[in-house]
Parts: structure tokens; C-alpha cells; sequence
């Protein structure tokens, strides 16, 4: 029997409630502050069997592999995080015996929500392989799941969540000693007033929405963008209109790649496509369409509609004007 208290002063009090429930066992500690020899020593002994209950600290959740173990006691076990409880559960059931997990907690105390929600999961994701699920609603738990949504904060907030992932991918192609040229080249600075993501009232499961999230920060072609969306739709209904945009947003990284488009955003009335390079027929209809095209500095200022349409819509709409209305790569 594993019995975790994960904290050191007390847990000599910790052994004297194991031995008052079970005189008969035999009961040996370990933690942190020992040295590593003594922690060694006490392992081999609970290996060996000459040990029945070991209490410790959260020092046994990794590394440890004891196939005989087949029970684990946690108290307090509100305090700890949900990768945690996971890691520790871990630590039994490794052999052929039915292992058994407790997580204790004190009920003359009120739970936190975000403990109660923890605690929640740990006992809902029981089957093998659950580890994914466990890291996607532990994200969702601590708040990573606003970062995908309306709510977004830090380099994410500054940047959006195409460039960010952009971003680092030409860090990881970098660190690799990959050629990080072309990326840098086909970056597409999107910088336009709507909003970017899928609610969680239309997607409610946070794995889910982190794969669709990916597919189209991969998506290099509008096929893929269209078949995406068409899946979305016949699995949870139409789309929010911050979704339509989402999803317009990558059609627009798409195309603006392909044309050389280095940026699309929005200045004093009008949608500014920077990079845009335009043939006399192309800018003879933006012009008719009362676009300044600028041919010198490659920049086309398109001017804002204020209709239904908004400004990603129209965006678009200028994008595959110029670059017709067939995908090339269809």
C-alpha cells in the first residue's frame, strides 16, 4: 500500500494514523528531505515486500515500479494538481492484481469549484489511455481553454492564434537548424476587428476544439479548410458567426500566401492588403471598386464597407478577386 501525505512536518502524524488503523502492519517513510541513500534504502525494502505500507510524500509519482503495489491512499488530495493525482494513480495496478485508488479529502470543508472539478475528472477518466483526455481537461481546468475562446492573454492575445503558431513553429524549425527562410516568407500578419474562435457553447469538448484549432493552423489548402468546416457543421450545426470568421480567417492566410500577401489589417477606413501585387486588369476592377492601388509599394487600400458582409468577408472576397475564383490547387 502506497498511503501519499505530501507534507513532510506532519508526516511522522501521518504514520501513527496508519498504525492505529493497522497495528499489524508493518509501515516504513519516505520523503524528500531524506537523504538519497535512505530513500533508496526504503524503496528496496517496500520492493522486497518487508515493507507493507509505505507513507510518503509526491516523491513515488515517477519513477517508481512496484507490480505487487496494488493500492494507493491519497489524503488532502484536494491539494494536489490533476497531472499529478493522475501520475500518482499511476503507480498501482502494474502487475496482474486489481489495484484500487483512494483520494481522500475533508468533508467538514467545502471543496473549491476547480478541486471539486479535478477530483471530478480523476474519477471519470478511468479507462486506459485516458492520459490525453486527463492533460485536455486539465488545461481546460486551469484556463488554457480561454485562450482558444473570446478571452485570450499573453503572447496570444498580441499576436492571434494563427501567427503564434506560426511563430512557433519557425522557433522549433530553427532549433531543428531547418531552413526557417520560407516560413518566415509565408507569414501573414491578419490584423482585422472580428472575433476568432469556437465557442464553447457550440463545441463544448475542449479536446475537440484544440483539433480543429490545429487542422486549420496546418491547413495549407482551401479543400482542407472546406471539408473541415463541412464536418463541424454536420456535427454541431451551423456555425457562430466568430467561427464563420475563424474559418475565413485561415481561407484568407491561405490566399494571401499564395499571392505573397505579407499582411492584411485595418487603417483609417480601409481594409490595407500589403505585398499585393496587382496587374493592370486587377487594378483596373479595384479601382472601379474606388481601391487605391499603389503599384510601387505593392499595397492595395481597399475601402471599408460598413454592411453585413464586415470586414473579414470583405477581405476575402478582394483576395480571391485577385486571385480568381478557383483554388490552383483544386
Amino acid at each position: 500500500v502506497y498511503y501519499v501525505s505530501n507534507r513532510v512536518k506532519t508526516i511522522d502524524e501521518a504514520e501513527a494514523r496508519v498504525l492505529e488503523a493497522a497495528p499489524e502492519a508493518r509501515v516504513g517513510v519516505a520523503h524528500g528531505k531524506m537523504s538519497a541513500k535512505q530513500v533508496e534504502d526504503m524503496m528496496m525494502k517496500f520492493q522486497r515486500g518487508d515493507i507493507d505500507v509505505l507513507v510518503a510524500t509526491t516523491i513515488i509519482e515517477s519513477g517508481i515500479d512496484n507490480p505487487h503495489t496494488n493500492t494507493l491512499i491519497i489524503e488532502d488530495s484536494q491539494r494536489l494538481g490533476l497531472a499529478q493525482l493522475y501520475q500518482l494513480k499511476g503507480r498501482v495496478g502494474r502487475g496482474r492484481t486489481q489495484a484500487y485508488a483512494y483520494f481522500m479529502f475533508p468533508g467538514e470543508r467545502p471543496l473549491t469549484p476547480e478541486a471539486t472539478e479535478r477530483l471530478t475528472a480523476i474519477n471519470e477518466f478511468q479507462e486506459l489511455g485516458s492520459g490525453m483526455r486527463v492533460a485536455m481537461r486539465d488545461l481546460e481546468i486551469r484556463g488554457a481553454g480561454s485562450l482558444m475562446g473570446a478571452e485570450q492573454h499573453g503572447n496570444l492575445s498580441s499576436v492571434g492564434f494563427d501567427l503564434f503558431t506560426q511563430m512557433l513553429g519557425q522557433a522549433v524549425a530553427e532549433a531543428r537548424g531547418d531552413a526557417a527562410d520560407d516560413l518566415a516568407q509565408s507569414e501573414v500578419n491578419i490584423n482585422l476587428p472580428a472575433d476568432f474562435y469556437l465557442a464553447e457553447e457550440y463545441l463544448p469538448e475542449v479536446d475537440r476544439r484544440v483539433l480543429v484549432y490545429r487542422k486549420l493552423a496546418c491547413a495549407m489548402e482551401l479543400a482542407e479548410v472546406d471539408a473541415l468546416q463541412h464536418e463541424c457543421e454536420e456535427s454541431f450545426g451551423s456555425l457562430p458567426q466568430a467561427a464563420c470568421n475563424l474559418f475565413d480567417r485561415t481561407r484568407i492566410r491561405i490566399r494571401a500566401q499564395r499571392l505573397g500577401v505579407s499582411s492584411v489589417s485595418i487603417a483609417n477606413g480601409r481594409i490595407i492588403f500589403q505585398g499585393l501585387k496587382c496587374s493592370r486588369e486587377l487594378t483596373l476592377k479595384l479601382k472601379e471598386q474606388r481601391a487605391l492601388v499603389y503599384p510601387k509599394t505593392e499595397k492595395v487600400a481597399y475601402p471599408l464597407r460598413r454592411d453585413e458582409a464586415g470586414a473579414v468577408a470583405q477581405a476575402l472576397s478582394v483576395l480571391e478577386l485577385a486571385g480568381g475564383d478557383d483554388d490552383p490547387e483544386e
